[in-house]
């Protein structure tokens, strides 16, 4: 009895012996698995088999060369950019805006000038109208003959209007006085004018004219003089006619 259990021990452990085992070294886990496998020597060895279902490893990221630049910092170096020209074209827009607004306050301020308003600047035609008939009227209001008398009123009444006449009439005194007696004759010539300003139907007018005044009475004795006087006109009936007389304290 002894004898075969004996004998059944020993072929349970013959039969261990011989069964491969586990690599040294090697630890076997139930979520993988050894499979033993034998070497060109015959020593058994084990290897590792994925588990079936699990994920497969992942692959090394491939690094970035040296010199390379970095996509993040390109991506803010050029919204950086982007950012900083919005912002001068924005400052364009309010300078344009601010500037054309300017233009156009400056714009109004200059027509509402005087000089702008002046038609002498601009308008020639009208300009040398009015410098023709100025010329007209003060070398016939400032002339005199004593054969013709009524001549020196004609042109009062054509070519004068308001407080012009009683100033013509002042400064003409002494000539319709003493001209009969002295058989005076004065005549004024015109040597040059310049429209200082003309407004609507109102004018201001600069006359430079030359004097020669002749007592026939005396043997033709003769004077000259320079005159210098401004004159204020105005626009009635399509004509220039003189309001107002300036000499400028120095008589006729």
């Amino acid at each position: 009895m002894s004898t075969t259990r004996h004998l059944i021990n020993r072929r349970r452990r013959l039969a261990t012996a011989g069964r491969p085992g586990p690599a040294t070294g090697d630890t076997l886990t139930p979520d993988r698995p050894a499979t033993a496998t034998a070497t060109a020597t015959g020593t058994p060895t084990a290897t590792r088999t994925p588990k079936a279902g699990a994920p497969a490893r992942r692959p090394a990221v491939r690094e970035r060369s040296p010199g390379a630049p970095e996509e993040p910092a390109d991506m803010k170096s050029a919204t950086a950019r982007g950012s900083r020209l919005l912002a001068v074209l924005c400052a364009l827009v309010v300078l344009s805006g601010g500037f054309a607004a300017f233009a156009g306050a400056r714009a109004s301020d200059l027509r509402d000038e005087p000089a702008v308003r002046n038609a002498a600047l601009a308008d020639t035609a009208r300009t040398s109208e009015l410098k023709g008939r100025v010329t007209t009227a003060v070398e016939a209001l400032f002339s005199y003959n004593f054969a013709d008398p009524g001549g020196l009123d004609r042109a009062v009444k054509e070519h004068l209007t308001g407080k012009a006449v009683t100033q013509h009439a002042a400064m003409l005194a002494a000539v319709r006085k003493e001209g009969p007696r002295q058989k005076l004759v004065l005549t004024t010539t015109v040597t040059e004018s310049g429209v200082e300003l003309i407004e609507g139907d109102r004018a201001r007018v600069l006359v430079f004219a030359d004097q020669s005044n002749t007592r026939t009475a005396t043997k033709g004795e003769t004077t000259y003089a320079a005159a210098m006087l401004a004159v204020d006109a105005v626009r009635s009936d399509g004509t220039w006619r003189l309001a107002a007389l300036d000499t400028f304290g120095e008589g006729a």
